[in-house]
């Protein structure tokens, strides 16, 4: 997507917001990617430590109907 196609999906945005998000994304990809892979490890690990109530309740029904 170009800057100018967001702006257009996002009319708050000015073309110099994007393109200042941009640069600063682009002078801290390492530390942006990195926060990233730690949120996304934190929510697996909040996944199995809190199951899902509704997939405890639903996987047994899931079971009886399975072939």
């Amino acid at each position: 997507m170009s800057a100018d196609e967001i702006v257009a999906q996002f009319p708050s945005l000015t073309l110099s917001d994007v393109h200042t998000a941009l640069a600063y994304y682009f002078d801290h990809i390492a530390e942006i990617q990195a926060e990233m892979q730690e949120e996304r490890r934190i929510v697996e690990e909040s996944r199995r430590n809190n199951p899902s109530l509704l997939d405890a309740k639903l996987r047994p029904a899931l079971l009886d109907e399975a072939p």
